[in-house]
């Protein structure tokens, strides 16, 4: 299954709808963007843009999410930004501070956004 972005006039993301391969795909059986959109366009009229996304990443860098947007300088999904804090940078949120990495034991860590610093969470225990 195909994936297309729905992108309101501030580029978006409003809605991802799922369209069939077998729409998206022509006479020589190569997929193509535009016959998705027509599609779309037929069945919801001219007021959105489409853009198709995908899963893995393949597509526009990152898999489309509602309330994300599209840049079309870098033709690129942007996720939400997942605290205040963190910076865009290409098409990835990074913390303002780098996650830790000198431990000697496997430590997990959660961002705590009030102090702008990583914390290291409670060992769950046996499972």
């Amino acid at each position: 299954m195909a994936h297309f972005a729905t992108l309101n006039n501030d580029n978006v993301v409003i809605a991802v709808e799922v369209v069939n391969n077998a729409v998206i795909t022509d006479g020589d059986g190569k997929e193509q963007e535009q016959l998705g959109i027509d599609f779309l366009r037929q069945i919801h009229g001219e007021s959105y843009t489409y853009k198709q996304t995908s899963y893995n990443g393949n597509v526009r860098s990152n898999y489309a999410e509602v309330g994300g947007t599209y840049d079309p300088v870098k033709d690129a999904f942007i996720a939400k930004p997942p605290y205040p804090s963190w910076v865009l940078n290409g098409t990835q949120w990074e913390a303002p501070v780098p996650y830790p990495t000198n431990r000697s034991v496997e430590v997990a860590y959660g961002w705590d956004e009030s102090n702008k610093s990583w914390q290291e969470l409670p060992d769950p225990g046996p499972e």
